[in-house]
C-alpha cells in the first residue's frame, strides 16, 4: 500500500498542501494508519513504534514484512484482519485531499508544533493530529482542561465560564472537547475574553459536531485551534468521544471537571488524567444534585483536589504528578463491544463486514460479539444484516 500511496502523484500534491512540504514516506503512511486504524490502537501503535510507521504499514497488510514479530504474532494476526477491511489506496487520498478543503494541516511526531505532551499515551498516542487553526497553541504554556457535563445546570455553565474566563485572560490555553454545556461555556469565555482555546473533535476537523456549534467551532478556527486524530469525514461516534477524551487529558497541564454525573463521560477524561499523573481538579456542588454527584465521586474516589476558584486551578500546575485513585472512566464496559453497539444502525441493516469497517474490529470479532449481544437483546439478525436491539438508539 504505501507503494501505491507514494505513486499517486495527486496524493503527493495534496499532501504538500497539508504538510507545507511533500508527501515524505513517513507521513503518508502515518495518514494511511489515521485511516485503517482506530484512534489509540495499541496494537497499531506497538506495531509503528516498533518498525516505524512504513514498515508497520508493510506489517500490517501482510506485504512480507514482520514475520520475527514472536509473542506478538497472535495481536498482529487479529489487528491484520481489522486493518485490511479498510485498506483503501483512495481513502487516503480522500482524507488528504478533504484536509485541503477545509485548509486543516497535518502534524505528526518531530514537527516543530507537535504536542510532545501527547506522546506520554506510548502506544496508544494518536498517528497524526488534524489542525485547523493555529497549531503553536498545542505546545503553549500553560493548558488547562475544563470539561464537564454536557447537560449542565445554570450554575455549572456559569462556573465555567468564570474560571475559563480569568484563565484565559491571564495567557492559558483553555481546552475542551466542542460540545454542549461545559465545554461551549468554556471555549465562549475564552473567546470572549480574546483568549485562546483548543477544541478536540471526536470526528473529522472539516465535520462540525454538534451541529449548533458550528458558528463557535468556526470562531475557534480563527482565533484558536480545532484538532482531531481522525482524518476529515470521520463520522464522531460514542466509542470515538471516548479516545478523544485521552487526547484532551494529555495535552492539558491539568484538568477540571466543573460538572458532572455520576456517569459523565467527562470522568473517562479524568480517569486518564489521574492514569497519567496530571493533576485533576473537581468543582463541588450541592450534594443533593446529581449533576454534581461526578465530581464528588472524583473527589473521594480519584483522589481529585477540591477546586472552587481559578486562582486555586491555577495552583494545580504547582501539583507534582502523583498517582491519583480511582477506576478508568467508561464502567468496565468492554471497548470492543461498544464500538460494534456504537456502528449498529436501529433502521438500516448491516453486514459483518461492513460492520467491521465501521467499528475497526476484526470481521471474526464481529462475529462473535454479535452472538453475545444478540443473546442479551442488545442486536438482532435480519434477512439484511444486524440491526440494534434498542430502538431509542441514537
Amino acid at each position: 500500500m504505501i507503494d501505491e500511496l507514494r505513486s499517486d502523484r495527486g496524493l503527493v500534491s495534496a499532501m504538500a498542501a497539508v504538510r507545507g512540504a511533500g508527501g515524505d514516506e513517513d507521513a503518508l503512511a502515518r495518514v494511511a494508519w489515521s485511516v485503517i486504524a482506530e484512534p489509540g490502537d495499541g496494537v497499531a501503535g506497538a506495531l509503528v513504534e516498533a518498525l516505524g510507521a512504513a514498515e508497520a504499514l508493510r506489517a500490517a497488510l501482510d506485504e512480507g514484512v514482520g514475520s520475527t514479530l514472536g509473542r506478538a504474532a497472535s495481536a498482529l494476526a487479529e489487528g491484520r484482519a481489522r486493518w485490511r477491511v479498510r485498506a483503501e489506496v483512495r481513502a487516503v487520498a480522500d482524507a488528504v485531499r478533504a484536509a485541503g478543503d477545509v485548509r486543516a494541516r497535518l502534524l505528526i511526531p518531530g514537527d516543530s508544533e507537535w504536542p510532545r505532551a501527547v506522546d506520554d499515551l506510548g502506544v496508544h498516542a494518536p498517528m497524526v493530529l488534524w489542525v485547523r487553526g493555529d497549531a503553536s497553541l498545542l505546545s503553549a504554556e500553560p493548558r488547562v482542561a475544563i470539561v464537564g457535563a454536557r447537560a449542565a445546570s445554570g450554575y455549572g455553565e456559569m462556573l465555567a465560564g468564570d474560571f475559563a474566563g480569568e484563565l484565559a485572560g491571564s495567557g492559558a490555553v483553555i481546552v475542551s472537547g466542542g460540545a454542549y454545556g461545559i465545554d461551549g461555556a468554556a471555549h465562549r469565555a475564552a473567546l470572549g475574553v480574546e483568549g485562546r482555546t483548543i477544541a478536540f473533535l471526536a470526528g473529522g476537523v472539516d465535520r462540525a459536531y454538534p451541529q449548533g456549534h458550528r458558528q463557535l467551532l468556526q470562531r475557534i478556527v480563527e482565533t484558536g485551534a480545532v484538532v482531531s486524530e481522525v482524518p476529515c469525514g470521520t463520522a464522531p461516534t460514542k466509542w470515538r468521544f471516548l479516545a478523544r477524551n485521552r487526547l484532551i487529558a494529555a495535552l492539558a497541564d491539568a484538568t477540571v471537571v466543573v460538572e458532572a454525573g455520576w456517569r459523565s463521560g467527562s470522568l473517562n477524561t479524568a480517569g486518564h488524567a489521574a492514569a497519567l499523573g496530571r493533576p485533576l481538579g473537581a468543582v463541588p456542588g450541592p450534594v443533593t444534585s446529581a449533576a454534581s454527584a461526578g465530581c464528588h465521586r472524583l473527589l473521594r474516589e480519584y483522589d481529585a483536589r477540591c477546586v472552587t476558584t481559578s486562582e486555586e486551578i491555577r495552583e494545580l500546575w504547582g501539583v507534582a504528578g502523583r498517582p491519583q485513585g480511582g477506576a478508568q472512566g467508561g464502567e468496565g464496559v468492554d471497548p470492543e463491544r461498544r464500538r460494534l453497539q456504537d456502528a449498529l444502525s436501529v433502521r438500516t441493516p448491516s453486514t459483518v463486514t461492513e460492520l467491521a469497517r465501521r467499528s475497526g474490529l476484526a470481521p471474526t470479532r464481529v462475529s462473535a460479539l454479535l452472538g453475545l449481544l444478540e443473546l442479551e437483546g442488545d442486536a438482532r439478525r435480519t434477512d439484511g444484516g444486524w440491526l440494534s436491539g434498542h430502538s431509542d438508539r441514537r
